[in-house]
């Protein structure tokens, strides 16, 4: 009667276990993992590390992103722009340099997303 430990694969996460909420992971150690005694009264860090010891995963500090430098450009390039903004005189070039800040905030958002995708596949490769 050997009961089998889960994997990651056989959990089916929609999303990273950080990007979880309290309630959301402990529902799964309760449900999924019933050999973590006590998660009903844990906080989240706990649980996270307790999920992952359990997982067997190690966490790997310093796991940097390659998007982080075109992120950080991207938000220099914004701030410089909200310090011309207020220097320019004319409605009409404010407006133009506004729709070009809120198009760099759009694509920051999508830079760190990728960010976000790519951590999570390392997350699932350390397995």
């Amino acid at each position: 009667m050997s009961e089998e430990r889960p994997t990651l694969e056989s959990l089916e996460l929609k999303k990273p276990l950080d990007k979880m909420t309290v309630k959301e992971l402990r529902e799964l150690c309760i449900n999924k993992m019933p050999l973590i005694a006590g998660a009903s009264g844990m906080d989240k860090e706990t649980l996270i590390s307790n999920i992952k010891e359990f997982l067997g995963i190690e966490e790997e500090e310093g796991a940097v992103s390659p998007y982080k430098d075109q992120i950080l450009t991207i938000k220099k390039q914004i701030k410089g722009m909200r310090a011309d903004k207020t220097e320019i005189a004319s409605r009409k070039d404010r407006s133009i340099l506004r729709r070009k800040i809120n198009k760099m905030k759009n694509a920051l958002v999508l830079w760190q997303k990728l960010c976000n995708n790519f951590i999570f596949k390392i997350f699932e490769n350390s397995c």
